[in-house]
């Protein structure tokens, strides 16, 4: 082969003499060969790729630009070079150049060289075209690999040429000579040219929204085309107008719809492969006892949480989320598993190339060319791997992205059409859950998923190549290994009990903390704050001590951890001085050793954590299966048959919630006719809203069928209302229409809510409807109904929530026969019996069946059920034919002054609704006007005020404002808090510990190089065994002392941080508690939860692992700079510059990366907010048919939150290939300048200068990640510490005890009491003067907003007095105890508020009453009965917020609390919707015998309650109007006469009462 190259060349190919000297070249035969085939045979490879896409394109008119007619232009230069070439040769062979003096004609490669050439500047030519019609970036990375490789091969015959002509003093062929420069020249600009990319003035536009689109291939494998953001990132904190769009194959429609496809087609072959091998099963048992088989029975025995766990064993196809995953990015596994696999075999060439390196400075022999060469190679082999590794994290970091998205997108997609059973099998928090837990523990794995596979193979690599140097002995390095691996193994499970242990402590403290939240007011009415926080503190310690013996465990396995190397070292190094007698280590065998030791140290430490989040993330497969491949909904029972003539029928139909359950309809037959108003009543449970889903296909069909006619409008018992403006809750997705949507504000009574609103219409309403009052919730999902112009409505109760007269204005506007629904078909559940007489049809359901249907006289003659239901309860409603006189303007007046601030129904006003109506100056000067000039009224939202609202975001818009975010660099003051926290002594210790770990690892490995020195010291001497064991003992010692340092610092370490945990949480709480309301009704709970949760938990486990990281890295970094300038003193010139560049290119990374975790969390929220709101709003979403609108919600936030996950992927990256850039400098300096200074240079300290820097890449790299995670981190702790610095409420119990016994009497009395809820704020209790006396029934009356419930927020002192004084049995209460007031007051809450817990610690939470006293009370409450019928009686488990007893039993228990407390002051805040007439008649004669003692105070919504009081006091504008017995105001005919003829009380037979 040599032989004839030599001969195709002309001169000799190889010989050995060419590098055995010291200025080295290459032959030109090799320069001539294979230099010039290499580049031109990866063109010719990788062409057909450009000319194939060229071939298939139709030929579009695609934009020339200068660039390309540059680069064409060059090529075709070349084109003519190569030409050139070719003529020269054979005129010089046949023409009239002839050289007579040369005997043979010019060789063939003269001839071939140029031809090839020029085809191949031809195939460029061809390849550029394509490139410039099918690209989008309009260059290739394949022409620019070839350029660059051309340019290197080129190197090598530039140089010969040059030093040829310089050594001869002329040029022997000169116009070769010139065509090659001249080439060369061109080729060298080409490949600048195709550094950049080649796009279109519109692409160009486009770019500024994503740069990525145009970038070249040079800027995309360095991340150049993120450096904007980085700048931007670093001159300002970003924020998300910054962020670029997302590329189109990594949004959310993109990614869900390809997994969802394959996910369906695998689901199905899971379905079938189960039931097969479930029916071989059933055939297999074919053990059948009396007709069931023995699973059956089982099943009967156990209770029934066990027989949901048997069913779900059977229930749900499993093993087929991992394939979908796998097809679905198969592309994207497979080349980044390919980047990896390149990039761990050039991992090994490293440790081969400082063997050469040592081995070249012990041998002064070899020429120093060698030296130069290796370090080159050093810095290549480096370099190359670092854009590997970066390009393989950068594809594993998006798949990981790619596959959280699809995840969480299937899980939407999946809870838009789950069954009723399949939703109760887990709680909203539950499926939350499976979104943000579970999809990010796939999203973890899939980051790291090819180290399966690359760890064993790196082990194994290493192993060989450690053989190779010490032989045999390498296998006790391998077996220490093994044996730690149980060791690690017993650590991890043992580390998981711990973790679910924690995890649990941590679920109970919350579910506690969000109850405590929830019913906030309470626990201050009661003062029963220091009992909850007891119970919060007590979990809270349990969980510390988890976790504390969970860090003592980290801390073993870091001692482990960092022995591991050192011990495997010595095992080898032992055995092999020990069993070879020759067995010197000499610096080339021990340094190449250790570097292959640093090698394996990554893949042990990967393995353990890859399986143990494996693990984790197979316990989320099984419950993402499980939900994902849970049963959805049914419809098929509900038909939508235009030909009925009915708009609703029931066929036979017999509906259950869930299968195998007793039905909840059975056998239902109806008709009901269009434009018909239906009412379907009936007692509590006895079916009314199963009816209604099971026309909206909310439940499990067992036979017959329902048809319904048209599109429906569902209103749902409790309002939905989305976190949106008013005007989008209504608008629901529609186009705006302003008549109509006019005419819908004013029928549903919203007109006079807009002007307290401050953006009107376009104001924001919270989280559930927050800011609006029950009444306003009501009437606001009323008008979606309306607005949306459906066929049919289905009405459940709305009507319950809001007050009479608002009902009735609601009825005659809207629902009765003459409202804007006239013509529609109406089906309204109710529990009142007021409109009954004005509906077309009643249907009366009796346990689940149809009792009776007919019309209301009907039904009413007929003495069934109905009748006497109706004889019970409509004495009011029958009287009110007489008030029809009542003046319309009246109504209207009173109706809008009502419905002007939120509805009485509404818990006690929240401060933010009063702050509102207080800055509403157009509300007041309408108040003081006339109330019967209804023409001043406002009852449109005028085109111009439209036009306002649209344009100017008012103050107060957004009643809860956006959260603040920190910005800018995390202040010094907050690690010292956290430091202090911690305890200085605690701090320093730690930094100590580390520190003499770092000189003991340090001190070890220049022991090391000094060993290796023995080598020449006894060359050709036996080696003495002292010495040897010294050489051993003090390398093993000092290894040990590391291990036991990072032990003590991290055991040290956990102990400081649960320390600062404990200080941190336990201020926040007290804090939190200690609160005045005002911050509770200002602050969505979320937020507060927020500080309990996400904080606590970076504070209880992330911080303490990015600062131990951190400090440990920062020594690393120290310690490796400090070996190096020890070993080559010349390497002190380099760190100045290369720590500048790394300063700057860290201070720019953390600005962005930090800002970007913060816009991530910031955006991450709406989707779970989003995704909570759908599932609690599913049936009405389900009913509007408005899933897609939905879907596409869902995919824009996560569109929103990808948008900042993105960046902040590539930020990581974008950084680590400039830092690693840093450490191939100072590989590449620490190995010239070992190379510079050979001669004074120990072999020993440059195997360790050269290894450490080998490995400070990684530590470069996570020196900085940690910073930014550290600082990320530490944000927690600024965010407790802003709410450990709220305002609080007054002191809980002062010096100033009330007496015992207070108030024996009761009286209170009122001196000139004014409040307003904030200084800034007007007064809503104006100069409140009387007098109650001891045992006095007083009934306090007046619209909505006119200070009824201020005056009990007074007594409580929930608001302080902002003038005058109130006196309880003659002790000014402003000089009491908050706890020593509120103890010795009773209040009945509008709201029944229950905890999770036994029913005993309901009744009593602090546990200072008998048992014998608890079932009194129950028994005097109407209890006593329900609670002997359960199974624990007391300690019957109450669920969160009393869930599992109804709306009355829990007003029930409220009443027991008030029983107990036996206090001589009872606050009555009435309830109305809340509880049917029973349970409303039950608590009204148990206060009436039992509390007949006491003075009572009732706020009264329903004025028949309050009849019977001693007197009742008439509120108006924080006023005292009227206040006298009723009978007596009744005479008046004043504010209260008005009220009580509108309720229909105000007749003379009324008035004898």
């Amino acid at each position: 082969m040599g032989n004839r190259l030599t001969e195709f060349c002309g001169s000799t190919f190889w010989n050995d003499t060419f590098l055995q000297r010291a200025d080295p070249d290459l032959p030109v035969c090799v320069e001539q060969t294979i230099l010039v085939w290499m580049p031109l045979g990866f063109l010719w490879l990788s062409s057909p790729w450009h000319i194939s896409a060229l071939l298939k394109k139709k030929i579009q008119k695609s934009h020339i630009s200068a660039l390309y007619l540059i680069k064409q232009l060059l090529v075709a230069l070349l084109f003519l070079t190569a030409v050139a070439g070719i003529a020269i040769t054979v005129a010089e062979d046949y023409g009239n150049y002839q050289d007579p003096t040369r005997e043979k004609p010019n060789p063939a490669v003269l001839y071939t060289n140029p031809i090839l050439y020029a085809c191949s500047w031809v195939l460029v030519i061809l390849c550029q075209e394509s490139v410039r019609q099918c690209d989008k970036t309009g260059e290739s990375a394949l022409l620019f690999i070839f350029w660059l490789l051309s340019i290197l091969c080129g190197l090598f015959p530039f140089q010969t040429l040059l030093r040829m002509a310089l050594n001869q003093g002329d040029i022997p062929d000169l116009p070769r000579f010139c065509l090659f420069y001249i080439s060369y020249g061109l080729q060298f600009i080409l490949l600048i040219l195709s550094s950049f990319a080649d796009v279109t003035a519109e692409k160009r536009e486009a770019s500024k929204k994503n740069p990525e689109m145009v970038a070249s291939y040079l800027s995309r494998i360095t991340f150049n085309w993120f450096n904007s953001m980085v700048i931007k990132g670093y001159r300002r904190p970003l924020q998300m107008d910054d962020l670029w769009d997302l590329n189109d194959y990594d949004k959310t429609q993109e990614v869900s719809s390809k997994f969802e496809k394959i996910m369906n087609h695998q689901l199905r072959k899971a379905r079938e492969k189960h039931s097969r091998q479930k029916k071989n099963k059933l055939q297999s048992d074919g053990s059948l006892t009396n007709g069931r088989t023995v699973s059956q029975n089982v099943l009967v025995m156990e209770d029934k949480g066990e027989k949901k766990k048997d069913t779900n064993k059977l229930g749900y196809t499993n093993g087929w989320m991992v394939s979908t995953l796998l097809k679905t990015f198969i592309r994207m596994l497979i080349e980044s598993a390919v980047l990896k696999l390149l990039h761990d075999l050039l991992v090994f060439i490293s440790p081969q190339l400082l063997k050469l390196m040592v081995s070249f400075t012990e041998d002064k022999s070899v020429f120093e060319w060698k030296g130069y060469m290796y370090a080159i190679l050093l810095f290549v082999v480096a370099l190359i791997q670092s854009m590997l590794l970066q390009q393989y994290f950068q594809r594993c970091f998006l798949l990981g992205m790619k596959v959280r998205t699809a995840i969480m997108a299937a899980v939407y997609n999946k809870a838009l059409v789950v069954s009723s059973a399949t939703r109760k099998e887990s709680t909203v928090g539950e499926i939350v859950n499976l979104m943000s837990a579970d999809a990010q523990r796939f999203m973890d794995v899939a980051n790291f998923i090819h180290m399966i596979w690359s760890c064993p193979l790196q082990i194994i690599v290493s192993i060989v190549f450690l053989w190779e140097e010490l032989g045999p002995s390498v296998m006790a390095g391998v077996g220490c290994m093994i044996l730690l691996v149980p060791i690690n193994g017993f650590l991890a499970t043992k580390s998981k009990v711990f973790q679910l242990k924690n995890m649990n402590y941590k679920d109970k403290r919350m579910k506690l903390m969000n109850e405590i939240l929830n019913g906030i007011k309470i626990l201050k009415f009661y003062a029963w704050e220091s009992s909850f926080e007891e119970q919060v503190l007590n979990i809270r310690e349990k969980e510390l001590k988890v976790m504390l013996k969970f860090a003592y465990f980290g801390s073993f396995s870091a001692f482990i951890f960092s022995c591991a190397p050192v011990l495997v070292s010595l095992a080898s190094f032992a055995v092999f001085v020990f069993v070879d007698e020759e067995g010197v280590l000499t610096a080339e065998k021990a340094f190449t050793s250790i570097s292959l030791f640093n090698i394996l140290r990554f893949p042990m430490a990967m393995l353990p954590m890859l399986i143990s989040s494996m693990v984790q993330a197979d316990v989320s497969r099984k419950r993402l299966e499980k939900f994902l491949g849970g049963e959805e909904l049914d419809t098929s029972a509900v038909h939508h048959d235009s030909s009925f003539n009915t708009a609703v029928s029931f066929s036979n139909a017999t509906f259950t919630w869930e299968k195998n359950e007793e039905p909840t309809l059975k056998n239902v037959t109806l008709d009901i006719k269009p434009g018909k108003l239906v009412a379907v009543v009936g007692a509590v449970g006895s079916g009314k809203s199963s009816l209604v889903s099971a026309m909206l296909g909310e439940m499990e069909n067992v036979k017959g069928y329902v048809n319904t006619k048209g599109s429906v409008a569902y209103v749902p018992q409790q309002a939905w209302i989305q976190n949106a403006t008013l005007r989008d809750n209504i608008l629901f997705g529609s186009d705006l229409k302003m008549s109509r949507y006019q005419t819908v504000l004013e029928a549903c009574a919203l007109l006079p809510d807009m002007p307290l609103l401050p953006g009107r219409d376009l104001t924001e309403i919270g989280e559930k409807g927050i800011n609006l009052s029950g009444g306003q919730k009501q009437r606001v999902s009323l008008a979606r109904a309306v607005y949306s112009n459906a066929d049919l409505y289905i009405l459940d109760d709305p009507l319950s929530a809001v007050d009479a007269h608002v009902g009735k204005h609601l009825f005659e506007k809207v629902i009765g026969p003459k409202g804007l629904l006239a013509n529609k078909t109406r089906i309204l559940v109710t529990h009142g019996v007021k409109f009954l007489p004005e509906v077309d049809e009643i249907i009366v359901l009796v346990n689940g069946e149809v009792s009776e249907v007919g019309s209301y006289q009907a039904l009413k003659a007929s003495g069934k059920a109905f009748s006497k239901f109706l004889s019970t309860y409509a004495k009011n409603d029958e009287k009110k034919q007489k008030t029809k006189d009542m003046s319309e303007d009246f109504i209207e007046t009173e109706l809008f002054q009502d419905c002007l601030e939120p509805q009485a129904d509404d818990p006690p006003e929240d401060a933010v609704t009063v702050s509102m109506k207080r800055e509403n100056s157009l509300q007041r000067s309408m108040c003081r006007g006339s109330k019967r000039q209804k023409k001043s009224l406002p009852n449109k939202v005028s085109q111009a005020d439209h036009m306002v609202a649209t344009q100017t975001v008012q103050k107060g818009q957004r009643l809860i404002e956006k959260e603040a975010m920190e910005t800018g660099r995390v202040k010094l003051s907050v690690y010292l808090k956290y430091l202090q926290a911690i305890g200085w002594g605690y701090s320093i210790l730690v930094c100590l510990a580390y520190l003499i770990q770092n000189v003991a690892f340090i001190g070890q490995n220049l022991w090391l190089s000094d060993w290796t020195g023995d080598s020449l010291k006894y060359y050709n001497e036996t080696y003495p065994a002292s010495q040897r064991d010294m050489r051993l003992g003090v390398f093993g010692a000092l290894g040990i002392i590391q291990g036991l340092f990072v032990f003590v610092g991290t055991a040290l370490i956990a102990r400081g941080a649960i320390l600062a945990s404990r200080t941190l949480h336990n201020k926040l709480l007290g804090n939190v508690l200690r609160s005045p309301m005002l911050f509770f009704d200002t602050t969505p709970t979320g937020r507060i939860v927020n500080r309990f949760a996400k904080d606590i938990f970076t504070i209880d486990e992330a911080i303490p692992l990015s600062f131990r990281s951190w400090v440990m890295c920062f020594l690393g970094v120290l310690g490796t700079l400090l070996v190096i300038c020890f070993a080559t003193p010349l390497f002190t010139a380099v760190i100045v510059p290369l720590a500048l560049f790394y300063f700057f290119v860290q201070r720019f990374y953390v600005a962005t990366s930090r800002q970007l975790r913060r816009l991530d969390s910031v955006s991450r929220s709406p989707i779970y907010s989003h995704f909570g709101e759908t599932v609690s709003g599913l049936s009405v979403i389900r009913a509007y048919g408005h899933q897609q609108r939905f879907l596409q919600h869902n995919e824009k936030a996560t569109d929103d939150n990808l948008k900042s996950v993105y960046p902040w992927i590539v930020s990581n990256r974008w950084l680590a290939i400039r830092l690693e850039f840093v450490g191939n400098l100072v590989v590449f300096f620490s190995a010239l300048f070992a190379v510079l200074s050979r001669n004074t240079l120990d072999s020993g300290l440059v195997g360790l200068s050269i290894s450490y820097a080998l490995n400070v890449t990684q530590t470069l790299n996570w020196l900085v990640r940690m910073t930014s995670e550290l600082e990320t981190n530490i944000v927690a702790v600024e965010r407790v510490c802003e709410y450990t610095k709220l305002e609080n409420e007054a002191a809980w119990v002062t010096d100033h005890q009330p007496p015992k016994g207070w108030p024996d009497a009761g009286k209170i009395h009122f001196n000139d009491y004014k409040v307003r809820y904030r200084p800034e704020l007007d007064l809503v209790l104006h100069g409140i003067t009387c007098d109650i006396e001891s045992t006095e029934k007083v009934g306090i009356v007046g619209r909505t907003g006119a200070g009824k419930s201020s005056l009990t927020n007074c007594l409580f002192r929930i608001i302080e007095s902002a003038g005058g004084y109130l006196l309880i049995d003659g002790i000014d209460i402003a000089k009491l105890g908050l706890h020593d007031l509120r103890r010795h007051l009773t209040i009945i809450p509008q709201d029944p508020v229950l905890f999770s817990g036994t029913l005993r610690m309901n009744l009593d939470p602090f546990n200072n009453f008998s048992d014998e006293e608890l079932w009194r009370a129950l028994e005097q409450s109407h209890l006593k009965e329900y609670v002997e019928g359960l199974q624990q009686g007391l300690n019957h488990e109450v669920t969160e917020g009393g869930e599992n007893l109804s709306v009355g039993q829990r007003q029930l228990v409220c009443l027991a609390r008030a029983l107990l407390r036996k206090s001589k002051i009872l606050i009555l805040d009435e309830a109305t919707a809340a509880v049917d007439l029973e349970t409303d008649n039950l608590i009204q004669s148990t206060i009436r015998t039992q509390f007949s003692h006491c003075t009572v105070l009732t706020i009264a919504h329903r004025l028949h309650t309050v009849m019977d009081s001693s007197r009742v006091m008439v509120l108006n504008e924080g006023r005292i109007v009227e206040f006298d017995s009723p009978s007596v105001l009744l005479q008046r005919r004043g504010h209260f006469y008005s009220m009580a003829q509108e309720a229909g009380l105000a007749t003379v037979d009324n008035t004898a009462l």
